[in-house]
């Protein structure tokens, strides 16, 4: 009975607004999303996330939004980019780096890392450990 519950509860939370994605390492020189070429020479935070979304999932998009604008407000080279993965022209993203939910991925030309497990992790009852990991890894791709 038990099992039964917990299998219903996962089964749920994961249609609601969770999932896995995959890192695929292949980058072009540019990527268009909302209609405009995305610069693959900047350092490029995306936030991907589908039109239903729980409590946690918002905390990510925000925490990580507000990361970036309050840590690399002056650097040029250092975007938030949030990614709605039912619209259509944002389509080329989410079949490059296999997203098939939520996915928070730090990128730069060839080198990128998805951090959606840490993410959820942390963003409501550590998010201190979301924005050092979200630092770190900008850090390492400037």
């Amino acid at each position: 009975m038990k099992k039964s519950i917990l299998v219903g509860f996962l089964a749920i939370l994961l249609a609601a607004c969770g999932g896995n994605t995959q890192k695929n390492n292949e980058q072009p020189t540019g990527t268009e999303t909302k209609g405009q070429m995305v610069d693959t020479s900047a350092v490029n935070v995306y936030y991907f996330h589908g039109k239903q979304r729980c409590k946690t999932c918002i905390a990510v998009g925000d925490l990580t939004e507000k990361t970036i604008k309050e840590l690399y407000t002056d650097n040029p080279h250092v975007k938030f980019i949030e990614v709605k993965t039912e619209e259509e022209q944002n389509a080329s993203l989410v079949e490059k780096y296999e997203v098939t939910w939520n996915a928070l991925i730090i990128a730069k030309g060839n080198n990128h890392i998805e951090i959606t497990k840490e993410a959820f992790a942390n963003a409501l009852n550590s998010p201190e450990k979301l924005i050092d990991l979200i630092r770190t890894e900008v850090d390492k791709r400037l």
